[in-house]
């Protein structure tokens, strides 16, 4: 027996795909009506070699209201550890291939909001193909 997910799941595109070589600005990812939630994040091979000061850092905020966002801890999220400021991920080594598979956050906080920034330090001359999308599940709205 086959099961319907399409009409379960609600994809957004956050950013891309797209080659960027600075901030991206974050839209507010509204999760009304929504149980569950994964962010897919993939990032190609780095336009620049990343270092320390030379980086993307991907960080994810929330909000119960749309004004006042704060930085996400690993108790919100499933799939990765968080570092201070709300970073998801990293890039500051070499980065010579694309993903083989997206980077995945499931969302956990209970927060109505969502924004992603990929966050650029240093120089850039050249763009890092990368892109992310929010899917939302479990609507409380059946089709």
């Amino acid at each position: 027996m086959m099961r319907d997910l399409a009409s379960r799941l609600v994809p957004v595109q956050i950013f891309g795909p797209a080659t960027l070589d600075a901030d991206n600005t974050p839209s507010a990812l509204d999760l009304a009506g929504c149980n569950s939630a994964v962010i897919l994040l993939s990032v190609g091979a780095g336009g620049i070699t990343f270092t320390s000061t030379n980086k993307v850092e991907f960080k994810l905020t929330h909000s119960e209201d749309n004004v006042t966002y704060d930085a996400v801890t690993t108790d919100d999220v499933q799939g990765v550890t968080v570092a201070s400021g709300g970073i998801i991920r990293s890039l500051t080594a070499a980065k010579a291939a694309a993903d083989t598979a997206p980077t995945e956050v499931g969302y956990v906080g209970g927060r109505r909001y969502l924004k992603l920034l990929a966050d650029f330090g240093g120089t850039h001359a050249t763009g890092t193909p990368m892109s992310a999308v929010l899917v939302k599940g479990n609507s409380v709205y059946k089709p």
